[in-house]
């Protein structure tokens, strides 16, 4: 945002003795701003004010030059965003702007981002990584179906508010969220129940106000589905001791196919080890008689 009010234009002190008023426009020492680049009253303008007559060519350069310097370019605003400033902390709105994809040029100053009411389908990792100054983040009413394990790496340690309400969201790894100390807000998503999404319940910090609108769109049986996680939960149900269970059938399955490979392997080595034996008897008997013809022809002889 450039460094100006209604035909009023701030510059560097250094410059103040060189500049002079121009067809109407005054130009104010830097000093006589606010930290956006405005001047806070009539009174200070009236103080600070200078008037610029007809100037060489090479002063309205160091002019312009100087201007350029009050555009704040380490925090530039994505082109689909809106750039504000909620209680002195900058606020990034991107709500409703039909993104697809998470915005790549987000100030590193931005302490609060809405990008809710968009087309989002994924959350990658390192998505906000550079934003290491985020409080609230708001991903609700979204179409987001896949969050990446480190997802929201590099913000976990300062983010205070997660929405990721209202999405397509039927799973989710808990390591994405369970570093994080924010209030969380799931509901209105098409969870399938089971012990990761139990887990983050159990662990998370979860908003109170939404956690009854977590409900089971799909689960290991049907008489879940339909009904609040938590409902589900306080009525015995332990996802992941169901999982331990099926864990321990599939190494039952897997040791008894083993040992039965190892019994089939036994039975065709003995039987082949008993033919060979036939064999070499076979051929043992066979040896007297042989050698009782060659007696009887020496004996002739």
């Amino acid at each position: 945002m450039p460094c100006h009010i209604p035909s009023t234009l701030c510059f560097p002190p250094a410059m103040g003795e060189a500049l002079q008023e121009r067809r109407g426009a005054a130009l104010l020492p830097r000093s006589c701003c606010s930290r956006r680049g405005i001047a806070s009253s009539h009174a200070e303008l009236a103080g600070c004010k200078m008037t610029l007559t007809t100037t060489p060519a090479a002063s309205v350069a160091q002019a312009f030059f100087y201007l350029l310097l009050c555009v704040p370019w380490g925090s530039s605003c994505p082109p689909s965003c809106q750039c504000t400033e909620r209680a002195g902390a900058k606020a990034v709105l991107c709500s409703s702007r039909h993104l697809e994809e998470i915005p790549k040029d987000i100030p590193k100053d931005a302490v609060f981002l809405k990008l809710d009411a968009n087309s989002i389908t994924r959350i990658p990792s390192n998505a906000f990584r550079h934003l290491s100054h985020l409080e609230e983040l708001d991903l609700s009413r979204n179409a987001i179906e896949k969050i990446d394990r480190a997802a929201f790496k590099g913000v976990a340690a300062g983010l205070r508010t997660l929405d990721l309400s209202s999405n397509r969201i039927r799973s989710i790894p808990k390591e994405a969220l369970l570093a994080l100390n924010a209030k969380l807000r799931l509901a209105n998503n098409p969870w399938h129940c089971e012990c990761a999404l139990q887990e983050v319940l159990w662990e998370a910090r979860l908003d109170p106000d939404s956690v009854q609108d977590i409900t089971c769109h799909t689960a290991p049986r049907e008489e879940y589905v339909g009904k609040p996680l938590l409902q589900v939960l306080d009525a015995g149900v332990n996802f992941c001791s169901v999982r331990q269970r099926t864990t321990d059938v599939a190494m039952f399955i897997t040791m008894f196919g083993w040992f039965a490979m190892v019994i089939v392997y036994v039975i065709c080595y003995v039987r082949h080890n008993r033919e060979d034996t036939c064999k070499h008897v076979d051929y043992l008997k066979s040896l007297p008689s042989t050698q009782g013809h060659a007696e009887t022809a020496s004996t002739a002889l």
